[in-house]
């Protein structure tokens, strides 16, 4: 319960600072080109809000809603999630958005997308400033990987250390050296000391998504973090923090994957583990739980066996190098969206769950930053894509009316306004019913 809280307090601050920084791009556009904004709300608010006040003076009404799916600017003279059709049947006034340019429209429009771009691209500049960018080179992961199933069906195997994918050398693990490994013909790794080509195969990103079992992840040798008590097996066994465990019954367990794959099979039975404490083999005598569980912490973070390298950058030189992964990072999500639209794209689909799984179980304020930053370029470029109901529909036919020197008619912008609102409620559906049903047969 207590991870599921800080996940969810998670998801929702991150949501409420993106969906507060959209709508004001809105917002900032409106009143400069002197449009009225009637309200400016956190969360919908169908019947009733939580908190509203209308500052004196003011024009517009701010307010907390209850429904967390998003939030709203509701300009006057534009016909959007509100449907306000009496005020659309009265004649256009100046402060209006209908009656201001087709330019000014479109800035109004597009303002919520260009801010949440520029947003990302902010924070990813000053988590660089505040936190640098350290990461293991492939290189020195002298264990190699220990692959998923899908990974090891078309050639890999645990141990292999990444080289290049084609020509490109593969500098350190993560989803750009996925991306590079999916849209290579071979990737090189180093077997046993040599060299090794794996072919691989187009569809490959379909495999991912159909069997769910990931990429890979570092391999760890097996050491003792600590003990967490006195009277566990393995303690009452005279095993110490800092030992490496090397076999189970003369089995190897070269890595942590290995280790724990050998004690599944072990559940309540006599062992004998052989552990290296420094330099000296030796032999231990235990019976595991239920669980196959020894009661010991292992070093589980390959940032504390690996040797790293670390960038760090002064407050101006973060800037282009924030705007270069933000802009990377945009390009590398845009190239995913063709397998969106494919079986297993459809199938892999997440709603807030998904989300909410991206961030970490305990709060770690670089990764809460650098997930609400790659999650405000997921909502700048949803909400640019040419569907009714969001801003790139409404900048559609802002364009037809350009081309066309013809502007929409009222009702048909209406009836466009409810056919995305009703797909869009769809795929929420949808995607949060996937969430559930995971959950259920996970």
């Amino acid at each position: 319960m207590e991870t599921f809280l800080i996940k969810a307090l998670q998801l929702i601050a991150s949501l409420s600072i993106l969906v507060l920084v959209h709508e004001f791009g809105h917002f900032l556009f409106a009143r400069v080109f002197k449009v009225r904004v009637e309200k400016f709300y956190l969360f919908f608010d169908p019947w009733f809000a939580l908190f509203r006040f209308r500052p004196r003076s003011s024009e517009t009404e701010y307010g907390i809603g209850w429904l967390p799916l998003g939030g709203y600017c509701k300009i006057a003279g534009m016909i959007d999630e509100s449907m306000d059709k009496e005020q659309m049947a009265q004649p256009p006034q100046p402060y209006e958005f209908r009656s201001k340019s087709s330019g000014a429209r479109f800035l109004i429009m597009a303002g919520g997308v260009m801010f949440n771009f520029l947003l990302a691209l902010f924070i990813y500049s000053m988590v660089l400033f505040t936190w640098g960018d350290t990461y293991i080179p492939l290189k020195n992961v002298k264990m190699g990987m220990d692959y998923s199933e899908t990974f090891l069906n078309i050639g890999f195997k645990d141990g292999d250390i990444l080289l290049r994918a084609d020509d490109k050398d593969l500098e350190r693990f993560g989803v750009d050296a996925l991306r590079s490994i999916i849209a290579s013909k071979v990737v090189t790794v180093s077997r046993n000391g040599l060299e090794v080509q794996i072919s691989i195969p187009d569809d490959l990103m379909q495999r991912l998504m159909r069997d769910k079992k990931g990429f890979a992840s570092e391999r760890i040798p097996a050491i003792v973090k600590e003990l967490p008590s006195s009277d566990t097996p393995a303690a009452l066994a005279g095993m110490q923090a800092g030992d490496t465990i090397l076999a189970i019954d003369d089995v190897p367990a070269v890595s942590v994957y290995e280790l724990r794959s050998l004690l599944e099979l072990r559940k309540s039975k006599p062992i004998v583990v052989t552990v290296n404490r420094r330099g000296s083999i030796h032999s231990l005598q235990l019976t595991t739980d239920t669980a196959g569980y020894m009661g010991i912490l292992l070093v589980t973070d390959p940032m504390q066996v690996y040797q790293t390298t670390r960038i760090s950058y002064d407050f101006l030189s973060s800037f282009p190098a924030g705007i270069k992964l933000g802009v990377k990072t945009l390009k590398g999500y845009v190239g995913e969206m063709k397998y969106v639209f494919t079986k297993e794209g459809v199938s892999n689909l997440g709603g807030f769950g998904a989300i909410g799984n991206l961030f970490p179980s305990t709060w770690d304020w670089h990764a809460f930053w650098e997930k609400t930053a790659f999650l405000s370029i997921i909502l700048a470029f949803m909400n640019i894509l040419p569907i009714p109901a969001l801003d790139g529909g409404h900048i559609m036919f802002l364009l037809y009316e350009v081309i066309t020197r013809r502007k929409p008619s009222d009702k048909f912008l209406e009836y466009a306004q409810i056919t995305g609102m009703l797909i869009l409620f769809g795929l929420l559906i949808y995607a949060n019913g996937n969430d559930f049903f995971r959950f259920l047969f996970k």
